[in-house]
């Protein structure tokens, strides 16, 4: 839970930079790609909040053991599903609120259960440890692409 706490700290040291953005490295900016991370944090844990633990079932999945194993993912292969896409105009008081809203749903991840899960479109089923690596690749990822955007 720290090092997602930490990462989120990361995102919220970038909201001064919300409106920067560099074509040559993604077509979205900064703020963005802070509301994107923190709406998918925010998002699982409400899935995986309200799954039942005794319906998880873990199955293989290659892809799923490969980017947890070497904790990154490939950019530009996957397409964010729409319920993790953020609003037109996103402002700084926005952000700020999403950073608040995300370190709550962080905090709420410790209460749940092993099997507690959530279903990915790629990676399948994954329980809540393997959820909250997934949480810290994916805003990870973010952060790099932040770094990029700022070279």
């Amino acid at each position: 839970m720290k090092k997602l706490l930490n990462l989120v700290e990361q995102l919220a040291l970038q909201i001064p930079n919300a409106d920067k953005v560099n074509k040559d490295v993604s077509n979205a900016n900064i703020g963005w790609h802070i509301e994107h991370s923190c709406l998918v944090i925010i998002k699982i844990t409400e899935t995986l909040k309200k799954s039942d633990p005794k319906k998880f079932q873990a199955k293989f999945n290659f892809k799923k053991i490969f980017v947890i194993l070497i904790g990154k993912f490939p950019r530009g292969r996957a397409k964010a599903p729409e319920v993790v896409m953020p609003i037109e105009n996103i402002t700084t008081t926005h952000l700020e609120e999403s950073i608040l809203k995300t370190k709550t749903a962080i905090v709420e991840l410790q209460n749940c259960e092993k099997n507690n899960h959530f279903s990915h479109p790629i990676f399948g089923s994954l329980n809540a440890p393997e959820t909250i690596k997934f949480l810290g690749i994916h805003t990870h990822h973010h952060l790099l692409i932040i770094q990029d955007i700022l070279k």
